[in-house]
């Protein structure tokens, strides 16, 4: 079974990523991100209290979003296995979710971080406010995005490199180039 953690600040293209893994893999995808919109489009009480926080920039709390990764894990015990796309986001969450794989006899196989330069992920995240209208990507929350990635999640590299699991790769190149060089990491670990 495949694990894999897909790291990086917003706008380093784990989503982009994240797809083709998927794809080549049959991997089920975790991305909180997109649980949490989830919520916020359907206006569910969770996704009232989640748009609030989300557009102040600020993180949800670990128990909304580890309660919702376990029932997703859960619910799909039986297959190749998963890519936890922008999660975990602190030292918390990724001792959490070690807790919760191993509930089911799995762990977490390595963590692929995509490292792009702030000025870059600036750039990107202002062009996706443009052409999708995302409310968030805006100069102001994106700083603070950057700031809290800087502050609270960034040591979770540190959590998984103490594993032997931690894999940088460079984010910057065409969505292919960086596609192989995720795939050179996946290999190394079998």
């Amino acid at each position: 079974m495949l694990n894999i953690v897909l790291f990086g600040p917003p706008g380093s293209g784990k989503g982009t990523q994240s797809e083709k893994l998927i794809a080549a893999h049959k991997l089920v995808h975790l991305s909180t991100g997109d649980l949490l919109r989830s919520e916020i489009a359907q206006k569910s009480e969770l996704g009232i209290k989640a748009k609030i926080i989300m557009d102040r920039g600020e993180l949800v709390s670990d128990d909304i979003v580890i309660g919702m990764i376990r029932n997703k894990i859960n619910a799909n015990l039986d297959s190749n296995g998963f890519i936890f796309d922008g999660f975990p986001r602190t030292v918390a969450q990724a001792g959490a979710l070690d807790k919760v794989l191993a509930e089911t006899g799995k762990a977490i196989s390595l963590m692929v971080t995509l490292e792009v330069p702030d000025e870059e992920v600036i750039q990107r995240l202002l062009k996706r406010g443009e052409q999708t209208g995302r409310a968030d990507d805006n100069m102001a929350t994106i700083e603070n995005r950057l700031n809290v990635y800087l502050c609270q999640t960034s040591p979770v590299k540190d959590f998984y490199e103490k594993q032997g699991k931690y894999h940088p790769v460079q984010g910057l190149g065409t969505i292919e180039e960086i596609y192989e060089r995720i795939e050179s990491e996946i290999k190394k670990v079998g």
